[in-house]
């Protein structure tokens, strides 16, 4: 069975959200972009948050630098997974260098070769 959109046009079997996990001043303003924000200050209150996204409807989950340090493992168990993508972003003290590094190796992977 297919659900409408509400404009009429197409057919939408599967509504997809976006999240974003970080610490409270980095991840409240995506509020305002319609994504659904998951303040976080702890570790192990990350890596559950990131688990439980995962087994829900979202197909992004965009992970704070500073928080993605932590959680190297639980993040490179999503990887190679087709959901959800799971996106590194800079937090409010800066960008540590990790998400240029993933973009760079998720490129490398897709196309076979380094592009630099």
């Amino acid at each position: 069975m297919c659900r409408r959109r509400r404009s009429g046009k197409g057919c939408v079997s599967n509504m997809y959200k976006i999240a974003v996990i970080g610490d409270r001043d980095s991840v409240l303003g995506f509020r305002a972009l319609g994504l659904d924000v998951f303040p976080t200050e702890n570790t192990d209150a990350g890596r559950r948050t990131l688990h439980r996204l995962a087994q829900e409807d979202y197909a992004v989950i965009y992970i704070t630098e500073q928080l993605a340090q932590q959680l190297t493992a639980e993040i490179a168990r999503y990887k190679d997974a087709p959901l959800p993508a799971v996106i590194l972003i800079p937090g409010k003290t800066g960008s540590l260098g990790i998400a240029g590094a993933a973009l760079h190796d998720a490129v490398e992977r897709a196309v076979g070769a380094d592009i630099s």
